[in-house]
């Protein structure tokens, strides 16, 4: 194969005449290349040199007048960005490991070298770049083949290539969730091997790779693999618990593993936000621990709302996730999410509305996105009943918002106010009185102005004994 009419842009034929120049064989290699041939945009282009990759990566940088070029001498990389692309430059090289450590000795090595320690037979296709074989396609282990049928195989024993780097176990599920490619039997069966080797690889590494699946356009397909292999079991047994179905006296709950993919992969066909896909995930992650029977009411969850939103900080600083505004985010959706499906099952009040719009503020829209995503059932006529009482909830958030101006709103008076108002230190009282104003205005009892909560709360004091200084 040739692919020399899809490598016209400058950066390639710069290079190539640099390796001519130099008398050096120049390759694009690894993720590139797969990308070109299944057609999908990428904007990371590897180049292995065989010989010194730093003094390439030099010359072409002087050639396209590039300033800014990053030298990593302890990884024999360089670096730098051109019309929008990524570019590196490596010595071809051969690795070996030790076991403790997913830090390779590195030498300098061939093309084939290089190629040999690639993770997947498709991210080992390279292109040639030289003056008489420019485009051509080495492909020493049919990773050609391999996207054809749409494979995830590893050039050497999976054993080998998994337990040297157990990150590309990860890295497997990755690209068969974003590309929907089936891994290999023999490399599947080899991951589960070698699950536990994943101890050896930081948080960070390992969540930035499920980030990327939980980004993909089915998640699920990542999460049923990471749970068939027992990776998943290595980092995230909060979710691995929420696998099973338990029955009594002929009753069974939902397997709640796969309603939250079920979830998951709803909430993704309606956004590309990161943390909301996360707040699908952790939506239902105390049902395990409040889960209970009772004979007339079969299998309760009660609190696993309020559980899940407490467990939310401890499962993101294991995970090194986040702990700013996103884990918070994430911890008031879990909070509130059964809120909007409360106000489908009953009758539909302003005061319940207005709480929930205060509660969820800015996120209410994110809030009831979660929510729709929630409605999974087997049953159609069931999903289309809830979804259309749904519809009804939502108009009626609009139209109390456009009416009370509640989400997010503080009452019109504040602390200092009442402690100006009735000559008042601060204390507990300041704080009861201003909750009572905002009580009174959630219920509807008051209006959200400042008339009527002024009245309120003189009237509120005058029942304390307290009386407004003049």
């Amino acid at each position: 194969m040739n692919l020399s009419e899809h490598i016209q842009h400058k950066i390639f034929h710069t290079v190539s005449d640099v390796g001519a120049e130099e008398g050096k064989s120049i390759f694009v290699i690894g993720g590139f290349v797969r990308d070109l041939i299944l057609k999908r945009p990428s904007k990371d282009i590897d180049f292995v040199v065989l010989g010194n990759g730093l003094e390439i990566a030099e010359k072409v940088a002087n050639k396209l007048n590039i300033q800014n070029v990053a030298y990593y001498k302890n990884f024999g990389t360089a670096a730098f960005e051109f019309e929008g692309l990524e570019i590196e430059f490596v010595g071809a090289r051969k690795e070996s490991y030790n076991r403790n450590s997913r830090k390779p000795i590195v030498e300098n090595g061939s093309l084939s070298d290089d190629q040999n320690r690639r993770d997947f037979t498709i991210n080992a296709l390279a292109i040639s770049l030289g003056k008489s074989s420019f485009g051509e396609v080495l492909d020493p282990f049919d990773g050609l083949t391999d996207i054809k049928n749409r494979l995830i195989r590893t050039p050497l024993n999976p054993d080998t290539t998994y337990s040297d780097d157990p990150l590309r176990m990860m890295r497997a599920v990755r690209f068969a969730t974003q590309l929907n490619f089936k891994i290999e039997d023999e490399s599947l069966n080899a991951i589960e091997r070698n699950a536990n080797r994943l101890n050896i690889i930081s948080k960070e590494r390992i969540i930035d790779e499920l980030n990327k699946i939980i980004l993909s356009s089915k998640p699920s397909i990542g999460f049923k693999l990471l749970f068939k292999t027992k990776l998943l079991h290595e980092f995230f047994p909060e979710m691995v618990a929420l696998h099973g179905v338990d029955t009594k006296n002929g009753k069974s709950h939902k397997d709640n593993f796969y309603h939250t993919l079920e979830v998951l992969d709803n909430i993704c066909q309606e956004t590309d936000d990161l943390w909301l896909r996360w707040s699908a995930i952790m939506h239902d992650i105390a049902k395990p621990k409040t889960k209970r029977f009772h004979s007339k009411a079969g299998w309760t969850f009660h609190g696993h709302e309020d559980l899940g939103a407490r467990m939310t900080p401890n499962i993101f600083k294991r995970l090194k996730l986040p702990l700013d505004a996103k884990m918070k985010y994430v911890q008031k959706l879990v909070r509130l999410h059964l809120r909007p499906i409360a106000l489908v099952s009953g009758k539909v009040t302003d005061s319940a509305v207005r709480r929930l719009l205060f509660e969820a503020g800015d996120d209410i829209e994110d809030l009831m996105t979660l929510c729709n995503a929630d409605i999974t059932s087997k049953n159609q006529f069931k999903v289309q009943k809830y979804k259309a009482n749904f519809e009804k909830v939502k108009r009626k958030l609009k139209e109390v918002e456009e009416k009370d101006q509640v989400r997010n709103f503080q009452p019109p008076i504040s602390g200092k106010q009442i402690m100006e108002m009735f000559a008042l230190e601060p204390c507990k009282l300041v704080g009861e009185l201003k909750n009572e104003i905002k009580e009174a205005i959630l219920d509807g009892l008051i209006p959200n102005d400042y008339d009527a909560a002024l009245d309120f709360v003189i009237k509120k004091a005058a029942e304390r004994n307290l009386k407004a200084v003049s």
